[in-house]
């Protein structure tokens, strides 16, 4: 524990019972976790293979275990747990998946393929809005923890009455599909724990002490596992930060955290605030600005960081006007101090917001990385060599068939799959197994018969191939043997894009590696938990993110665009009644700046045609003046840096002639 600071120590040394660590940005809180894994085991506490550490990303896991196998060498960490909620989720229903009216080799049902069947139970014709607001209460009900029977009772309104029979229609459907959907993984976990005590003491067993990363993060189904996990006695330490709480627009309850302290009145607090990332600048600015908030466990956060320049805050134009400064004054800075792209991140509130700056960016040539671009698991050559996986895994999986049927396209109409489907269902089987009856086959007609076969026998022999190779080999032979790769060449037009969308299957083939012993059900179960954050990171380019995006990153240069009222904080925000989040939002946002941070808005906007007057934000009012440098506060420091920049911007011109 050498190097760690008076909180954190105490943090790391108290294992007896429950624990809150109230983590500031920037406070060390993943150091905290790692030192105190390595001191349960290391005190003999704890056993590895009796902890669990939970995180809200892939991302944060994958970091975790690689700080873990540094600071513990050898196999003292052997069974040690280390993964996202839905995660562990996952893994308590692969070990209890009788219980839970599973069978073994179940599938996860990613979006997609949620929304289909959704939007199959659905009247025809219905709109998208429709979809999405059924879809939503539905995982709002399920994130609550609530069955389809509970559902139904908690109904308020006929819209919710329409939503928890839908959801009961839905559920039925995976039963029968031998498939679970992502919000299932939490939700099954929880209510089978609460319902059966052996099973409760079983799991608190196997699972001696719980670590929580984020804990402001965790919506209801998610604190009352974590509570059925812990038990009366606690033995858990949770780490959050109840001032960076930005999710609640997707279930997250802040409220949790003050929750902890009624449920467990023993519940020990230590707080963390000492900020190892940003100026003292940064830092009061910060602290000013969230004071605005309530806060049960008030923290002041500090650093030993020199104070910095002051925060530049400009007034532009338009958006236009607001992306030429950002993009003029990163391509000057970037040459001042002779930083790479990736020290500058350029925050907003809405995705909507990067078209601007990407344009100014790319007039400047400034490389850049747009956070939320297509994810790795969302390509169209990936999702159906999932989807042929899944299939191989699990017959039962019809959302699986019906998309491997397609992929690639064979003399299989959509009007072979409806009459294949009804005979599934007269006949109480799977639709794949459906297309292996002779008696179901001699009633299609012979061309989709033949192709129907075809596929079957195609998926037979890589059922059987499954049991012999590698699942990364498996991908690699799939890829041949379904058409894929043959579909993929005769859609493309150049080579070069052949080899793109082929480097996607053979990447897929390298992640099944990484589970060696794994069966391919298993592990396509796992993919359906990654998220797009975990591929295509950034190399040396400039980040574009929305505010939520940037959570846990940290960058040399910040610059928030857009502060203006309606925009940050957002007006829907401002007439629910949510201020306190989106003070938060900026409040993540500011606290993102290492060493210089500038926050832009503008005068006038375009809306419908016509010009549209903007205020600045009130969260520039509410942080310190002293601490602000606004435009033409300060004439000859304006004069000064103009000077530097026009010196820049001609160079920069002078620059790009010269490589045209």
């Amino acid at each position: 524990m050498h190097g760690l600071n008076p909180p954190q120590r105490a943090a790391v040394l108290a294992t007896e019972g429950p624990l809150l660590v109230l983590a500031g940005a920037g406070s060390g809180k993943t150091r905290v976790i790692v030192e105190k894994i390595a001191h349960l085991i290391g005190s003999g506490r704890m056993p590895a293979k009796r902890i669990a550490a939970i995180t809200f990303t892939n991302k944060s896991a994958k970091e975790m275990k690689e700080r873990v196998a540094k600071r513990i060498k050898g196999d003292a960490t052997e069974g040690l747990t280390i993964c996202t909620f839905h995660a562990l989720g996952l893994r308590f229903l692969q070990i209890e998946h009788a219980k839970a009216g599973l069978r073994r080799g179940f599938s996860v049902f990613d979006s997609d393929d949620s929304a289909a069947q959704v939007k199959d139970l659905l009247p025809p014709g219905s709109k998208p809005d429709v979809l999405d607001n059924m879809r939503g209460l539905i995982s709002r009900a399920k994130n609550a923890g609530l069955s389809p029977e509970e559902a139904l009772a908690a109904a308020g309104s006929p819209r919710e009455m329409e939503a928890a029979l839908l959801y009961q229609r839905y559920q039925q459907r995976l039963t029968t599909f031998n498939a679970v959907d992502f919000d299932d993984l939490i939700r099954l976990p929880v209510q089978m724990l609460e319902s059966d005590e052996d099973l409760r003491l079983g799991w608190r067993e196997r699972i001696g002490y719980l670590l929580v990363d984020e804990c402001q993060d965790t919506n209801d189904a998610q604190y009352r596992l974590l509570k059925a996990l812990a038990g009366p006695r606690g033995l858990f330490t949770c780490v959050g930060d109840d001032d960076q709480s930005i999710y609640a627009w997707r279930g997250a309850n802040p409220d949790n955290l003050l929750q902890l302290g009624q449920d467990y009145p023993a519940l020990q607090i230590v707080k963390l605030e000492q900020n190892y990332r940003c100026s003292n600048r940064v830092l009061r600015a910060a602290n000013t600005l969230i004071a605005n908030n309530p806060h049960e466990h008030p923290k002041t956060l500090w650093s030993d960081q020199p104070d910095g320049e002051r925060i530049r805050v400009w007034e532009c134009r338009d958006s236009a006007h607001e992306a030429e400064k950002v993009a003029s004054e990163i391509h000057f800075l970037a040459q001042k101090h002779e930083a790479p792209w990736s020290d500058f991140c350029i925050l907003f509130r809405g995705n909507h917001q990067s078209r601007a700056l990407e344009k100014a960016l790319q007039l400047l040539r400034v490389p850049y990385h747009l956070t939320g671009g297509t994810a790795f698991l969302e390509r169209g050559e990936v999702k159906d060599a999932l989807s042929w996986l899944r299939l191989i895994a699990n017959p039962d999986d019809d959302a699986a068939f019906l998309r491997a049927v397609g992929s690639p396209k064979r003399e299989v109409g959509a009007t072979t799959l409806a009459k294949l489907a009804e005979l599934a269902q007269q006949a109480h089987m799977p639709m794949s197994r459906a297309a292996e009856s002779m008696h179901a086959l001699k009633q299609l007609t012979p061309r989709a018969a033949n192709a129907l076969d075809g596929f079957t026998q195609i998926v037979r022999g890589l059922r059987g191939e499954a049991q012999r190779v590698s699942p990364a080999e498996l991908v690699r032979t799939l890829a041949e043997r379904s058409g894929l790769l043959a579909a993929i060449r005769a859609q493309c037009k150049d080579e070069a894009s052949f080899q793109r969308r082929k480097a996607n299957l053979e990447e897929l083939s390298d992640w099944f590696d990484a589970g060696k012993g794994a069966g391919p059900g298993e592990l396509a179960a796992q993919l359906a938990l990654l998220s797009h954050a975990d591929k295509g990171e950034a190399g040396n380019q400039v980040r574009l993110m929305s505010l939520h995006a940037a959570k846990g990153l940290e960058f040399r240069f910040v610059f928030i665009v857009g502060v203006e009222e309606g925009n940050l904080p957002h007006e829907a925000s401002i007439e629910e009644g949510r201020l306190d989040e989106e003070r938060r939002l900026m409040y993540v946002g500011i606290t993102r700046a290492k060493q210089a941070l500038y926050l832009s808005h503008s005068r006038e906007t375009q809306r419908w045609g016509d010009r549209i007057r903007l205020l600045p934000s009130r969260f520039i009012e509410e942080l310190p003046a002293g601490e602000l440098q606004r435009d033409g506060a300060d004439p000859v420091a304006d004069a000064a840096r103009k000077q530097e920049r026009a010196s820049a911007g001609f160079a920069a011109i002078k620059a790009l002639l010269e490589g045209g």
